[in-house]
């Protein structure tokens, strides 16, 4: 396969020979350049130059690549993916080719001519006609030169194959060096994996809060519903209703996730817009009561004005972590659910100075407590699952922070968001 791709490279470079060796009858008076070795030679040289600058195309590397894993059994993590994008991955390309066509130039010719050479000199002592001083073969077409000639013709064939050999195996030790991954593309790779891993971890994220919660709240209203079914006929109807309410709009924001997975960032057109503060808040807190915990909300939006005001990447962020923290107090809480929602204010510069200045929204506070046993009197767990380290990312990716655990007898969820945050 080796041997195949060096003859691979000897045809590559014959459209830049027989440009050169037109250029060199021209200089040398019109002779036939194949006619002499050393012209051809000359061209030959001639033609690598030319081989090198035509080499910079983005694309040759790709070529290039191709052709090494399909026939020099270099493994694939060695080489590098696509084409070259900087200068330097592109000289390194260049150099590959022209190394790779000179190289099977000059094994292609060898194994143009050497085996007919050798056939000759293995078949005379066999075929008398062979030995005809006409044809010009000298000493082995002597009596004794015949009987040797088999013997050189045997070696010519041994050294065809050992220079092919080598000339192969010299390529494939090489071709990772001027073929393998530089440092931009080491970068870009690593750049391209971290994107991934940022896109899924976010597509984990909005399964995780919006279909688990939803869960964990269908589960309980579907549990009282079931435990005063006979005695509290309007409690089951509101269970019922906030169940398929809760289902409808999750079925909405899985098919924006699915979306998402399925068309790209840009989703499908139709799904469902995120939830926010400002829009669905109320909704958040009136299903989750339905499920039969009592919910105590606080909030003092100080300056902000209304949630109208929030930044929406921060609107949605907040809401996620709200509904995170809802779905473990659902989950683990034994009581009732305290939520406080805070927004500390900034002065201006002026302010700051001591000049008065105005006083802006700074940063969102949610703190949100309940009872540290479960109904069953079990202790909950005390460490956070995936969707306490969910609202963390959440947080830090605004440039904001969470915390959770054990205060006292109840169970604190605390997250600071900047007000203006955008995504990091």
């Amino acid at each position: 396969m080796r041997w195949v791709h060096l003859v691979l490279g000897g045809a590559l470079l014959m459209p830049y020979f027989l440009l050169t060796e037109v250029a060199v009858g021209v200089v040398a008076g019109g002779v036939n350049v194949l006619a002499s070795l050393p012209l051809s030679l000359a061209a030959y040289a001639a033609a690598l130059p030319l081989v090198a600058v035509t080499a910079a195309s983005p694309l040759v590397r790709s070529l290039s690549v191709a052709a090494v894993r399909a026939l020099c059994g270099v493994p694939g993590e060695r080489l590098a993916e696509g084409p070259g994008r900087s200068w330097a991955a592109r000289g390194r390309a260049a150099a590959w080719w022209t190394l790779h066509l000179g190289v099977g130039a000059l094994v292609s010719g060898m194994s143009l001519a050497v085996p007919p050479m050798a056939v000759v000199l293995i078949a005379l002592p066999f075929v008398s006609a062979l030995r005809d001083p006409g044809l010009g073969l000298g000493w082995f077409g002597t009596q004794a030169g015949a009987y040797a000639a088999p013997v050189l013709g045997i070696g010519m064939l041994v050294g065809l194959v050992l220079c092919a050999a080598g000339a192969g195996e010299l390529l494939a030790r090489l071709a990772p060096v001027l073929l393998g991954p530089t440092a931009a593309d080491r970068l870009a790779a690593a750049e391209e994996r971290a994107a991934d891993l940022a896109v899924r971890a976010a597509l984990a994220r909005e399964l995780h809060d919006s279909v688990g919660h939803a869960l964990s709240a269908v589960t309980l209203q579907a549990n009282a519903a079931r435990r005063v079914v006979a005695s509290d006929p309007g409690f089951v109807r509101e269970a019922l209703t906030a169940i398929e309410e809760t289902t409808r709009r999750t079925v909405g924001e899985l098919d924006a996730v699915l979306g998402l997975l399925r068309d790209g960032e840009g989703g499908r057109p139709d799904a469902a817009p995120a939830p926010t503060l400002a829009a669905d808040l109320e909704g958040l807190l009136a299903r989750s009561r339905a499920a039969g915990t009592p919910i105590t909300v606080y909030l003092d939006l100080g300056s902000a004005g209304g949630w109208a005001q929030l930044p929406a990447i921060v609107s949605r962020e907040a809401y996620r972590i709200v509904q995170e923290g809802l779905s473990n107090a659902l989950r683990h809480g034994g009581g009732p659910v305290e939520l406080r929602m805070a927004v500390r204010a900034r002065r201006t510069d002026g302010g700051e100075r001591g000049g008065g200045g105005r006083l802006l929204p700074g940063e969102l506070e949610i703190t949100m407590t309940n009872p540290a046993t479960t109904r069953d009197g079990r202790e909950p767990r005390t460490t956070g699952g995936r969707g306490l380290r969910g609202a963390a990312e959440r947080a830090a990716l605004l440039g904001g922070r969470v915390e959770a655990g054990r205060l006292g007898d109840r169970w604190r969820l605390r997250a600071v968001l900047p007000w203006t945050a955008g995504p990091r």
